[in-house]
């Protein structure tokens, strides 16, 4: 079959080109630029922990060691410390790296992945949709058409493949302004990120009322005032006298040593694609939404999309088309994403409505400050890795089916397992290689060696039901899981997302959860359908 053709070398297209790799799919790389990011510390990204996660995992680096793991974080209101987080050890802080940073390391582990054919300063004009694959023409010297059995669009707000799809992009225009300023300068809390809202130093700057800084490495930190509505110029004389002010606030009334490395202006639209699959074209990240106010990050929410769409097309790729399987991308991850800009846009009025506490009943602002919290953190309904519940993918009428710490659809937890060499791994290690993941919860076996176990109690009629399910499957064991009971069994997609707990071993309701994971019973039913016809 031909390669995927995926438009756009950003941290998207570069996660999703990798991501394929990882499951035998070749990719074409389309990138319009020379494969290079210019450097700038004033534009950042936030990653959470399933997203830092994922990248890990698919570059081989330390994405801690090129970022910041926060320390902690505190919210300020006025004068008052409203909340604080410290982050231990154990603990996955949010890592805050710069894009380019975070770009060039994805370009290192694409140049070393032969499935992956990164083309430069190739810019796309045209696309070609047949049943069997796509086309693709891109303006270069030589005129090529680039031939491919999907095309995925990851080539950002301003989308050629959008456009030539004619997929509309509604949504609201610079919802947020922030001025930005990437600075090194010594500030009280090292390590810890900090929102503070309502400053109470007086300020020379029509006042926006909230200010956050977010630490980098080297002692280097970005600063974002919100800026008031409007389109107001700011020029550098406001935003260094904003600095001095800030900065002259935060310590002891004089302004400290600092030097400015970088400066901008951020403007956060909120827009949302009306489809993002048209046949064989796909949409991801900012091609598909944009979002970002009150300090959730858009760039989780691309790579959640790579995440999601890198697995579909490869059980695609290598099974043949699964068309309920490929439909599901756009029902699941749409919806994430539209609950999240619907949550946002039912916030933003009571947070941004007036500064003054007269505005504010008594204990509001504690939870409004609770509600940026989230979104900075990436928890709650503003900030938390989305839950496919109503998936078109999601098994019915399972009779073993039991609930347990974690819902069907949502993300599961980050465990220690064992592999089937026997070797003990995170369960995260094993995701994103096109495989199922069957793992029992079995109390005991990690102080066993393997072979007093593998072959015992259970073990033996599971594997024989996991060897015979409809799709590769991978079967791990677990001391233990959040809320699971011993003998129960879970199947947790290639993404990481929870299918369904079982009590036990029960072959038919893993296998029909299986197949309905991989979207074989809808493709059964319509072959089916087909064929009385």
């Amino acid at each position: 079959m031909d390669p995927v053709i995926i438009v756009g070398a950003g941290p998207v297209g570069l996660t999703l080109a990798l991501g394929l790799a990882r499951q035998e799919v070749p990719s074409i790389l389309l990138d319009e630029g020379p494969g290079k990011d210019e450097p700038r510390l004033a534009r950042t990204v936030v990653l959470r922990e399933d997203t830092a996660a994922l990248l890990e995992r698919l570059t081989g680096a330390a994405l801690g060691e090129q970022g910041m793991r926060w320390a902690g974080w505190r919210s300020l209101r006025r004068k008052q410390v409203m909340s604080e987080v410290t982050f231990g050890a154990a603990e996955s802080a949010p890592l805050h790296i710069a894009q380019h940073v975070l770009t060039n390391t994805l370009r290192a582990a694409v140049a070393d992945e032969p499935l992956v054919r990164p083309v430069l300063e190739s810019r796309l004009d045209s696309i070609e949709q047949e049943p069997s694959g796509v086309t693709a023409h891109t303006r270069d010297p030589k005129g090529t058409w680039w031939r491919g059995g999907y095309l995925v669009g990851c080539d950002g707000p301003r989308s050629t493949v959008r456009k030539l799809q004619d997929i509309r992009f509604p949504g609201r225009t610079a919802v947020e302004r922030h001025a930005v300023a990437t600075l090194r300068t010594d500030l009280p809390w090292e390590g810890c990120a900090l929102l503070h809202r309502m400053p109470p130093w007086r300020s020379s700057w029509p006042s926006a009322g909230e200010v956050t800084a977010r630490p980098l490495p080297a002692g280097a930190w970005r600063l974002d005032w919100l800026l008031p509505p409007g389109k107001d110029l700011v020029t550098p004389e406001v935003l260094v006298t904003r600095i001095r002010e800030t900065l002259a606030g935060w310590t002891d009334g004089t302004t400290p040593a600092y030097d400015l490395l970088d400066t901008g202006v951020h403007t956060v639209h909120h827009r949302l694609a009306r489809r993002w699959r048209a046949g064989r074209v796909f949409l991801a990240g900012d091609a598909a939404h944009l979002l970002g106010a009150l300090g959730t990050q858009g760039l989780d929410e691309g790579l959640r999309d790579a995440d999601n769409l890198a697995w579909k097309l490869a059980v695609a790729w290598h099974r043949g088309p699964h068309e309920a399987l490929l439909d599901s991308y756009q029902a699941e991850r749409r919806a994430v994403v539209a609950a999240r800009l619907r949550a946002a846009d039912q916030v933003l009025p009571m947070l941004r409505a007036g500064a003054g506490l007269r505005h504010i009943v008594p204990g509001a602002a504690r939870g409004h400050d609770a509600l940026l919290s989230d979104g900075h953190l990436g928890r709650g309904q503003l900030g938390a890795p989305g839950r496919y519940g109503d998936s078109p993918l999601t098994p019915r009428h399972l009779e073993a089916e039991i609930p347990i710490g974690t819902l069907p659809g949502a993300p599961v937890t980050d465990v220690r397992v064992t592999a089937e060499d026997g070797s003990f791994v995170q369960l995260r290690d094993r995701l994103g290689r096109g495989a199922l993941l069957v793992i029992l919860i079995a109390p005991g076996t990690g102080v066993w060696d393997r072979k007093h176990w593998v072959s015992a109690g259970v073990m033996p009629r599971l594997a024989a039901a996991v060897a015979a399910l409809p799709h590769p499957a991978e079967l791990l064991v677990a001391e233990s899981y959040p809320g699971a009971p011993a003998h129960s069994v879970l199947l947790v997609r290639p993404d990481g997302h929870l299918v369904t707990a079982l009590s036990g071993v029960r072959p038919a309701d893993l296998y029909a959860a299986a197949e309905a994971t991989v979207g074989g019973a809808v493709r059964l039913e319509a072959e089916a359908s087909s064929g009385a016809r």
